[in-house]
């Protein structure tokens, strides 16, 4: 069962939430920040409420994949995190990454305020020329964010991939 979580976070901590296609890979790249305080896969900014994983892949609910990161701004900031994001995957396929296709493998920045929408679109906007085509990355507000059932959290880690801070270990994703 999916639900919507209130997360704590302290004076010096925020929130950032990315969709990057599936879920588990890229919240072991987050996991690897030094910074990175918690991290938890889900789906956002679709049309239902509490969707079921089956309902996002099967396109009925409209949300992404999506990873929430609670971050220490103190150690890193949204910045680093918007490009670590670019780094990681191909932001102008559109609704896929890889052999995953569908809209909620899109590519999406959610922004939590002003000052993280206005950090995204300049990045977006500097890391054109890093690529051939137009990135399609979509920045939006940052909707409701439904966790996703237990066994797709922290899905690589438990199947034995190192989460280790600082960790270069080719990330192996077996969807």
């Amino acid at each position: 069962m999916t639900k919507t979580v209130e997360i704590a976070l302290e004076p010096h901590e925020q929130l950032a939430t990315f969709a990057a296609g599936c879920f588990w890979s890229v919240q072991l790249n987050f996991q690897r920040l030094e910074g990175v305080v918690d991290t938890h896969v889900g789906y956002i900014n679709g049309k239902t409420v509490n969707p079921t994983y089956r309902e996002v892949c099967n396109g009925d609910s409209g949300h992404a994949e999506a990873v929430q990161i609670k971050f220490d701004e103190n150690k890193i900031t949204y910045d680093a995190l918007v490009r670590k994001f670019f780094e990681i995957h191909n932001p102008t396929t559109l609704n896929r990454q890889k052999n995953d296709v569908g809209t909620q493998y899109r590519s999406g920045i959610y922004y939590h305020s002003d000052e993280q929408r206005d950090i995204a679109e300049a990045i977006k906007l500097s890391e054109a020329d890093n690529f051939d085509s137009e990135i399609v990355t979509e920045i939006e507000p940052a909707g409701p964010f439904y966790h996703a059932e237990e066994y797709h959290q922290k899905y690589l880690e438990k199947g034995g991939q190192c989460a280790r801070v600082g960790s270069t270990d080719r990330i192996r994703c077996y969807g």
